[in-house]
C-alpha cells in the first residue's frame, strides 16, 4: 500500500483507493501486529540482475534514481502507524527471500497471518505462497486485496478457494473485526 500503485503513478492499481479503507481498519484495530511490506524498486535498470534489468527498463522512471522518493513509502494513512506497526523493505515480490520476516515471526511467536494488499496476482500471492511454504495460517483479507488486473484477481481468489483450500482460508474485513474484538 504505497505510493508507488496509488493513484497517477505508472503502477498505479485502479482498486487501491477502494480497499485503501479496509486495509486502514486491519491495521487500525491491532497496529502493534501490524507488519508492512514495502517493495524497494531497483537504483536503476543497469543495476538490476536477470529479467529485473528488463523490467525496469520498461519503467525506468520507477527505479530508485528517478522516481519521486515519496512514492516509494507507505501511504500517508498507514504509515503513521510505524511504530507500532513494523516495516520490512523488499527488492523482489516476495518478503521471504532476505529471510528477516520469517525469523521476525518466529521470534514473536506468530503462527498465523492476516493477509492484506495489493497487488493480488503479484505481491500478495508470493507472501501467500511463502506463508504457506513455512508452514504459517493464512487468511487473506477478501475485501482488502487488490490488483491491477479483474481477470487476475479472479482467477486468484479462485486459487485460494479451490486449490489452496486446505492451506488458505478467506475472510472479509468486518469478519476479521468482529473476530479480533471477540479475542
Amino acid at each position: 500500500m504505497q505510493g508507488l500503485f496509488a493513484r497517477g503513478s505508472p503502477w498505479e492499481v485502479p482498486w487501491f483507493d477502494r480497499v485503501l479503507p479496509n486495509v486502514h481498519k486491519l491495521v487500525e484495530a491491532n497496529a502493534a501486529r501490524t507488519i508492512f511490506t514495502r517493495f524497494i524498486p531497483a537504483d536503476d535498470p543497469d543495476t538490476a540482475g536477470g529479467t529485473w534489468k528488463r523490467y525496469y527498463s520498461r519503467w525506468p522512471e520507477m527505479t530508485v534514481d528517478r522516481v519521486d522518493k515519496s512514492r516509494v513509502d507507505l501511504v500517508p494513512e498507514l504509515a503513521r502507524y510505524i511504530p507500532p506497526a513494523r516495516q520490512f523493505d523488499k527488492h523482489t515480490y516476495s518478503p521471504w527471500v532476505s529471510g528477516q520476516l520469517h525469523s521476525a515471526l518466529t521470534k514473536s511467536g506468530i503462527d498465523t497471518l492476516i493477509v492484506s494488499g495489493g497487488e493480488t496476482d503479484v505481491c500478495v500471492l508470493t507472501t501467500i505462497l511463502g506463508a504457506v511454504d513455512h508452514g504459517y495460517r493464512v487468511i487473506v483479507v477478501t475485501d482488502a486485496v487488490c490488483s491491477s488486473s479483474d481477470d487476475a484477481h479472479d482467477a486468484i481468489q479462485l486459487f485460494f478457494s479451490q486449490r489452496l483450500s486446505q492451506q488458505v482460508e478467506t475472510a472479509e474485513t468486518a469478519e476479521i473485526l468482529e473476530a479480533t474484538l471477540r479475542n
